[in-house]
């Protein structure tokens, strides 16, 4: 096993906690266990209860090994965008004997991390944009080339100390190792993008369970992140007071009849809801429920318009890629076009067990430890070892990735209907 590439991802989200292992063959993932379980102790990415969070990550990460027969000993974690800042550093050395070594490679991006961070904030990575090799500037890989200075001019990420200790720490008293942690958006753009949409300039739109992060991807490199305190659970909180029920079963209700959109719903599909404190039974709707979605789903829309208009964002040449949990409802791409009046595609990871866009965090990480891990030619660990403990579930899990292609443009007036709605139900 010791010659195999397995990594373990951790993805530490507000409404679930999800585990992936995989192994890399050629550059290419093959996942072979996964696990989803209702994360307790968090709320809108942040820790509120460790003990609940640690509890929630241990169920986890004991699913994955039992899929997989295998020992989770360390695992790259997932660092949400709440209280994140980017900022661009430059780091400079001297190349040591002319010609520029790994060695030089570590040291150039050493120099870039060692800006002074305020009080409070912790570093998560150091992104290199290109490097400058003496005067020639946006070299990619600098190794091998001649010359007497080298710089980087790289992205740095920070977070709350608080927030990036809470996380770490409930992983760590979970019993993995934290082998190395990555800032969420730029994971996920880095899978669920294209090279062109990156270069074009994107947005991606990962929808969770307690917000929504806006990234925007151009000239190929992560350039700004925005979070929107909204998400699929204030979807599921809005289904519940309109509909008089609990949260529990305005959940259920959403995933089992939710749509999007209001002109794709079905008006003569009905479902009951047993109505909370009371002995009655309401029928509703798909349609009807679709309104109450609908209606939601673009308010978070028109605050990704304005986060983009703060950002002087005028235009998204690339156009939109949804990810997260919710963009696995059914409708939410036309509703997405209609209100941004752009084009629109879904990303959804396609593994044999994995293919929801809710896994677009968690295979992003193994598949970005990967590229780190070749780039800066570290030897490699693997995450898990062999467990006689664990009793393997021998279903086979293995499936190459496809690619997938951008949706078409489509208009329409919908917007000002769902708004209508939304301001009758929830004002």
């Amino acid at each position: 096993m010791s010659s195999q590439e397995f990594y373990t991802a951790i993805d530490v989200g507000s409404s679930s906690i999800k585990v992936v292992i995989g192994e890399m063959r050629n550059s290419q993932l093959h996942v072979i266990g996964e696990s989803s379980v209702r994360s307790e102790g968090l709320r809108k990415g942040i820790v509120v209860d460790i003990e609940e969070a640690v509890r929630s990550v241990k169920e986890a990460v004991a699913q994955a090994e039992r899929m997989t027969g295998l020992q989770v000993t360390n695992a790259v974690v997932g660092i949400s965008a709440q209280q994140a800042d980017l900022q661009h550093v430059r780091g400079v050395v001297t190349v040591s004997n002319q010609e520029i070594t790994d060695e030089d490679l570590q040291r150039v991006m050493q120099s870039a991390k060692e800006y002074k961070l305020a009080e409070g904030r912790e570093l998560v990575n150091v992104v290199p944009m290109y490097f400058t090799v003496d005067t020639s500037k946006g070299i990619t890989d600098p190794r091998g080339m001649l010359g007497v200075r080298l710089e980087v001019d790289a992205t740095m990420i920070t977070t709350s100390t608080t927030l990036l200790h809470n996380v770490l720490t409930c992983v760590e008293r979970a019993g993995v190792e934290v082998r190395d942690i990555y800032f969420q958006p730029l994971v996920v753009g880095y899978t669920a993008l294209t090279k062109d949409e990156k270069q074009q300039g994107t947005a991606c739109i990962d929808i969770g369970g307690g917000s929504t992060t806006l990234t925007l991807y151009q000239d190929g490199i992560l350039q700004k992140t925005a979070v929107i305190p909204l998400g699929g659970d204030t979807i599921t909180q809005d289904i519940a007071i309109v509909l008089k029920t609990t949260t529990a079963q305005a959940e259920q209700i959403k995933q089992r009849y939710g749509h999007a959109f209001y002109e794709d719903a079905a008006e003569n599909e009905f479902f009951e809801v047993a109505i909370e404190g009371t002995d009655t039974i309401a029928e509703y709707s798909e349609r009807y429920l679709s309104e109450i979605i609908g209606a939601r789903l673009a308010e978070i829309f028109d605050f990704v318009i304005d986060e983009l208009a703060r950002m002087n964002i005028q235009d998204v040449p690339g156009g939109i890629v949804l990810t997260g949990g919710v963009a696995a409802m059914e409708g939410i791409a036309p509703l997405a076009r209609q209100v941004m009046q752009t084009r629109v595609r879904i990303y959804s990871p396609q593994f044999i067990s994995v293919r929801e866009p809710g896994y677009a965090t968690a295979v992003g990480l193994i598949d970005y430890a990967h590229k780190q891990d070749t780039f800066f030619r570290r030897t490699f660990e693997s995450s898990v070892t062999s467990s006689t403990q664990v009793e393997p579930d021998t279903t086979p899990m293995y499936q190459e990735q496809v690619s997938e292609e951008p949706e078409e443009k489509q208009d329409g007036k919908f917007k000002k209907m769902i708004k209508k709605f939304y301001d009758g139900i929830f004002e």
